[in-house]
Order: structure tokens, then C-alpha cells, then sequence
């Protein structure tokens, strides 16, 4: 894929993310991941490190796709693209708005939109989740034995997010000591 058409992909991506840079994620990994340009890995490290980040996932994400593929001119590009759509839609709603506010298709259209974003948003975090603590079987077979269930989740991992979401939720640590924290527990136990 030739930066131009990453740009076209990402200026894709920007344009029909509604709801935000998580449901991002879902359009990034079919048309990244699909297409080949990086591992399944790759791209849920990337995740991880967008995440971690300051900034919207989103921006985030398409920076380090194009700094990964590209380079530093991939970076600027990709963003570019990621952000443009966005910023055109926002001036053309910003200049009709008012006129449009009360219109029941207007309305409708929302309200359309917030479960759909919802259901979007819910993809990756169940796609990380499934790939960070649990080993799905090759097989329904596989899991007739005790071995096959005792093998389907990752202790390590599930026994980090219990620490982490308790510091977190329960201790009310700070997000980026948590972070921090989780990504020491990475290097050092993953």
C-alpha cells in the first residue's frame, strides 16, 4: 500500500468514526490489519501504546501506523488525513446548526447513531480483552478435557488486571502510576 492510499484509508477512517477514536479502532484493524501491513500483534501493542499516550486514540493511532510504515512524512500524512474529515464536517455543521436543530430527522439520526456507536466502541475492547486474557480453543473439543480449561485463560495477564484495575478503582491510584506500573509488569512478567 502506497502512502497515498494509506492516506485515503485513514481519511476513510476519519470520516465515518462516529463516535470517537474507539470505534476507530474497528475500521483501523479491517483495513490495516486485513490488508497486511501489520501482525494482529502490532496492532494491539499499538493499542496499548495509543492509549497510554496523551491524545485521542484515534490521532494516536494513525501517527504510529504512519510513523511505522512511513516515517515521519507517513506520520504528518496519516494524521492529516485521520483529522481532515473531521474538521470539514465541523465547519459545515457549525455553519448550519441552528437551522437544523429542531428537524425530527435531524433528531432521529442521533438517536440512531448512539447505539450503533455504542456497539462499535464494545468490538475492540472485546477483541483485547480475548486476546490479552483468554486463549480461545482451536477447537470445542479441545475444551472437554480439564486440560482444555485450565488452558483457556492466561493467569498472568488476568491476575495484572485484577492489581491494576483494584489500584485504580479501589486504592484510587493515579492513572499514570497505573500505567506506568502495567507496562513495568509487561517487560518483566510478559
Amino acid at each position: 500500500m502506497s502512502l497515498l492510499q494509506l492516506a485515503f484509508t485513514f481519511f476513510y477512517i476519519g470520516l465515518f468514526t462516529i463516535g470517537g477514536g474507539q470505534v476507530a479502532i474497528t475500521l483501523m484493524q479491517q483495513s490495516i490489519v486485513s490488508a497486511g501491513l501489520i501482525s494482529q500483534e502490532q496492532f494491539y501493542n499499538m493499542i496499548a501504546i495509543s492509549e497510554s499516550t496523551p491524545g485521542p486514540i484515534g490521532i494516536n493511532m494513525a501517527t504510529y501506523i504512519g510513523y511505522e510504515l512511513y516515517g515521519v512524512p507517513g506520520a504528518l500524512i496519516v494524521t492529516g488525513a485521520q483529522v481532515l474529515p473531521s474538521i470539514i464536517i465541523i465547519l459545515i455543521i457549525a455553519r448550519f446548526l441552528k437551522s437544523f436543530n429542531d428537524n425530527p430527522f435531524v433528531k432521529g439520526s442521533l438517536a440512531f447513531l448512539r447505539p450503533v456507536t455504542t456497539g462499535l466502541i464494545l468490538v475492540p475492547v472485546i477483541q483485547v480483552i480475548m486476546f490479552t486474557l483468554i486463549n480461545p480453543p482451536e477447537s470445542f473439543s479441545a475444551m472437554a478435557t480439564l486440560e482444555g480449561w485450565k488452558s483457556l485463560f492466561n493467569p498472568i495477564p488476568i491476575a495484572g488486571y485484577a492489581v491494576f484495575t483494584f489500584l485504580l478503582f479501589k486504592v484510587k491510584a493515579h492513572p499514570i502510576l497505573v500505567i506506568i506500573c502495567g507496562a513495568i509488569f509487561g517487560i518483566v512478567f510478559l
